[in-house]
């Protein structure tokens, strides 16, 4: 569930605004009527990267491919090919 506030309210009612939040609900702060800012509780476990993606994706911060091709794969593994990148380097 979603509420929005203003800044002013937010100030003047803050533990109200924290014990919703604590109870599950995201409050949006506004400035001057546009939404500033949102005020949630924090996930219990992290998300996953998928559902990271999926939460960038709904906010319009990444682009889905149109043609995905798949996962990538290593090109080659050679084993000791750092040691070998390190010992060209004198390191």
């Amino acid at each position: 569930m979603l509420s929005l506030v203003s800044t002013s309210e937010a100030k003047s009612r803050f533990s109200e605004v924290i014990r919703q939040v604590r109870n599950g609900r995201t409050v949006r702060v506004s400035w001057r009527g546009k939404p500033v800012a949102e005020i949630r509780p924090i996930p219990e476990a992290p998300p996953s990267v998928e559902e990271r993606q999926a939460e960038l994706e709904r906010r319009g911060v990444l682009v889905p491919a149109a043609n995905p091709v798949g996962r990538f794969a290593p090109i080659a593994r050679a084993p000791g090919a750092l040691q070998r990148f390190l010992d060209d380097r004198g390191e």
